[in-house]
């Protein structure tokens, strides 16, 4: 007789709950998919842009753009390491990500090649996967909003 937490369709999501035999959600494992998520939709977005970027305008920009969409992933890795020790430590969240920021402008406004509207654009993609994310999660008719 096999084991009914490894006959659920998503076994490391969810699993029985013996006592009441509902299905029941593993948070944790419910975060790891929205990070992978989030991070695969950020670079799918970033690889989508970069081509008209790069038709339209010029491949320096394009790769400007690049830039900051790849910082902008990594301060998302950040961003949700932080979010998982949350509780755990007494630690501010977001200073690692903030730096990671700053930096990322400072070098781009010493560097001549670089271009401070590109790779600042290229960073705030991931809010466009968070933003896609929402629309996706959060139900929205019309009816509801005027009751």
């Amino acid at each position: 007789m096999q084991n009914p937490e490894q006959t659920t369709p998503n076994s490391e999501a969810t699993s029985i709950d013996e006592a009441s035999q509902e299905p029941r959600i593993d948070p944790m494992a419910e975060f790891y998919q929205l990070e992978k998520t989030l991070t695969f939709v950020t670079l799918v977005i970033a690889a989508i842009v970069f081509f008209p970027v790069w038709f339209f305008l010029s491949l320096n920009t394009a790769l400007n753009y690049l830039l900051g969409a790849i910082v902008g992933v990594i301060y998302l890795r950040l961003l949700s390491k932080d979010v998982e020790r949350l509780g755990q430590q007494g630690s501010r969240l977001g200073v690692k990500g903030l730096g990671l920021f700053a930096g990322l402008i400072i070098v781009t406004s010493r560097w001549q090649q670089l271009h401070i509207l590109p790779v600042f654009f290229g960073f705030l993609t991931y809010k466009i996967s968070i933003f896609l994310y929402m629309l996706k999660v959060i139900p929205f008719s019309p009816k509801e909003a005027k009751d």
